[in-house]
């Protein structure tokens, strides 16, 4: 025998009681629910009027918490109660769907089609074909749709919508296309319901397509329509477009919908109009994660990493919990600046909010560690994935590669096909940059032939550079230039310019003039390629040839890139160039670099001037030499860090002959670790010596 829900509220004097003809909706109402179900009962309305009952157990079912819902389904399944009617049933669908149980939901379906007295109407065939969207049940929505045909309820735009949006979700974009192309006349439902399906698929360019065919047929669309095309256009990078609709938004005085503002911020920081993401941002009344989290990532797509940074610790400040997506953003800023504090803060952030480590979130952190140049700390968070793809493999060889562990990362790429996990063809860059930062010239012969041969991958202009860069580390100058001739694709300037850096190594000036003839068809206003040629005529007493080439340079006007060196400190990056002048601890710091030039000279350190102008004297020169942005940096970091903390840097160009062998004896005479990451490789000083061997 069913029994009535205990009514809290039973006891109140009718007086108390809201009337029962007007049932309470809202969340302001749902405390009053028991009170109305005690005064329906007495009334005795709760089981005459079907309307009634209907009314309070969608007051009931309006609530989100688990309470609430319990209570409207023991409301549903015990009575005392009318018949039950079809918006009964379609009432308790959409809670459960609501409180994330589409099953749930699916069962009251069956439980309905079992009812034989009520037959499901048009809104519940699109309650349960949302469920099987959520559940990705493919199958079971076929069903539905089959149920629909039968019962002749195609011909609803909430049918069809929902059934449009069910085939999407599923990954069936195909389907969702040709029910819509089928429907003569489309809402905005139907609209969002195909954009939405091509957005979960991230189909950009058709989202971004259909939304053009849109505004050619002049079809409706709303605020939801404009967050998913304005996201597309930053995926695809369609500034045109996106800034149509900033300035739609803004005519038609939307910006107060927090979601499409974002979506706009979003799309002009992904489009490189870091400006106007940023003046969106500053305007909006609230920000949520998601705005933080997608002005810090186009900061750091931007490469304005230090501006990344900063904006996070205004998000800090805000008191705005980071989630996983804004610590990816954070850590690849942190990875480009080597800012190895903050990156560890960022990581114990994670392990104390029990982040989950997804493979992006993982990849991340094996990748921060990587370029910073901590390799077990990289290892440690790559084994702590609970789940890997090729990217975290491919993220840890290219970090032993650059960190002078071929070997290693060869038995890393070895492990990664013994465990089934395809590579690749970055994969294959970081392989080829483990050989030849190794010389291990004929591993990478034969990985780079494997990439064809075993994965069908077909070499790109970046695995043909790593070869030259492999055989012209090695001496192999001549084959190195006849690999480049036979190549099957025409080379362009990263090309030359290794077969260029290592005719610098090795003196080789014949074919050094031959490379930098064919750099300067293809860009002539490189510095750094008519320093190398300047200095290969330099190393071989070519003086006056030397000279000609730099003033060629002044000639046309090119400006030779200044050296800048960054280092992390207390989580502050400082940034140091050649020659600098503009550091408030200016004079402390020459005054260190004097007494630093001064120890490792009485330990053997003779500057190397040949690659400084030629038109100062040697004095000059030595001076011109101690002052290059990481000897200024490597000083500064001994100023202030304690005595054997390791001083961690980077430079944005290759460490030079003279700052490479200086470093090594301040290493020592120091006794500190020194870690170096210029634009090449990471060298680590220790003791006097460089974990590349002297071979970069």
């Amino acid at each position: 025998m069913a029994t009535a829900v205990p009514p809290a509220a039973a006891a109140l004097p009718a007086a108390a009681a809201p009337s029962p003809s007007r049932p309470p909706t809202g969340r302001a109402a749902l405390g009053q629910v028991p009170q109305l179900h005690a005064a329906l009962i007495k009334s005795g309305e709760l089981t005459a009027s079907p309307k009634s009952f209907h009314s309070l157990l969608e007051a009931a079912a309006h609530g989100a918490s688990p309470a609430q819902l319990a209570y409207a389904v023991r409301l549903f399944r015990l009575g005392p109660r009318p018949p039950l009617s079809a918006p009964c049933y379609n009432v308790l669908m959409r809670a459960f769907h609501r409180a994330g149980h589409p099953e749930d939901a699916l069962h009251v379906f069956v439980e309905m089609l079992v009812d034989a007295s009520v037959w499901p109407d048009q809104h519940t065939v699109a309650c349960v074909l949302k469920s099987c969207s959520r559940m990705r049940a493919l199958d079971v929505g076929c069903g539905i749709q089959a149920y629909a045909i039968k019962r002749g309820l195609m011909l609803d735009r909430f049918v069809l919508s929902s059934l449009i949006h069910m085939y999407a979700s599923c990954a069936d974009v195909a389907a969702a296309r040709l029910l819509f192309d089928a429907v003569e006349e489309k809402g905005v439902v139907m609209w969002n319901a195909i954009i939405a399906g091509y957005f979960k698929n991230g189909d950009w360019k058709e989202v971004v397509e259909l939304f053009k065919g849109m505004l050619e047929v002049g079809a409706p669309f709303d605020e939801v329509t404009l967050v998913s095309v304005a996201t597309a256009c930053g995926r695809i990078g369609d500034a045109k477009l996106g800034r149509w609709i900033g300035g739609y938004v803004e005519e038609k005085g939307m910006l107060r919908n927090r979601n499409l503002v974002t979506a706009l911020v979003d799309m002009y920081a992904k489009c490189g109009e870091l400006a106007k993401a940023r003046r969106l941002f500053n305007g909006m009344q609230s920000r949520d994660v998601v705005a933080w989290s997608a002005m810090i990532s186009g900061y750091t797509q931007t490469d304005q990493c230090q501006e990344a940074l900063a904006l996070f610790s205004e998000m800090q400040v805000a008191e705005v919990e980071p989630n996983d997506v804004t610590m990816v953003s954070v850590l690849s800023a942190c990875a480009v600046l080597g800012a190895l504090e903050t990156g560890k803060w960022v990581h114990s952030y994670i392990r104390k909010k029990q982040l989950p480590l997804t493979v992006v979130l993982g990849t991340a952190l094996v990748d921060f560690y990587a370029k910073c140049g901590c390799i077990d700390s990289a290892v440690e968070a790559f084994e702590s994935m609970p789940a890997k793809n090729p990217w975290t493999w491919t993220a840890l060889i290219k970090g032993m590669a650059s960190n002078g562990m071929g070997k290693e990362a060869l038995e890393l790429f070895s492990s990664m096909c013994k465990a089934s996990i395809e590579p690749t063809d970055v994969t294959f860059i970081g392989v080829l940059m483990a050989c030849s930062h190794s010389y291990l010239v004929e591993e990478g012969r034969q990985h780079f032939d494997s990439m064809t041969r075993d994965y069908g991958i077909q070499p790109k202009i970046e695995h043909y550079g790593c070869v030259v860069d492999l055989l012209g580390r090695a001496g192999l100058i001549d084959e190195a230039y006849q690999f480049i001739r036979t190549m099957p694709i025409e080379p362009n300037t990263v090309i030359w310019r290794a077969l260029l850096s290592s005719c610098a190594v090795h003196k080789n000036v014949e074919i050094g003039e031959e490379a930098l003839k064919q750099i300067i068809s293809l860009d002539p206003s490189h510095s750094g390629d008519y320093i190398l040629l300047s200095n290969i005529y330099a190393s071989v007493g070519r003086w006056k040839d030397s000279a000609m080439v730099r003033r060629e340079m002044k000639d046309r006007g090119i400006q030779k890139t200044p050296g800048c060196s960054l280092i992390e400190l207390d989580g502050v990056v400082f940034e140091f160039f050649a020659e600098d002048s503009d550091h408030p601890q200016l004079r402390e710091i020459y005054k260190k670099v004097e007494e630093m030039i001064d120890k490792i000279k009485m330990a053997g350190y003779v500057p190397n001037t040949a690659d400084v102008r030629l038109d100062v004297d040697v004095c000059e020169k030595e001076v011109s030499v101690s002052h290059h942005s990481e000897k200024l940096a490597i000083a500064f970091g001994l100023m202030k860090l304690r005595p054997g903390v390791t001083i961690r840097l980077s430079k944005n160009l290759r460490v030079c002959t003279d700052c490479h062998s200086a470093t090594k004896l301040i290493s020592k005479v120091y006794n500190r670790e020194i870690v170096v990451r210029d634009r090449n490789r990471f060298h680590h000083f220790k003791d006097g010596s460089c974990s590349c061997n002297d071979y970069w």
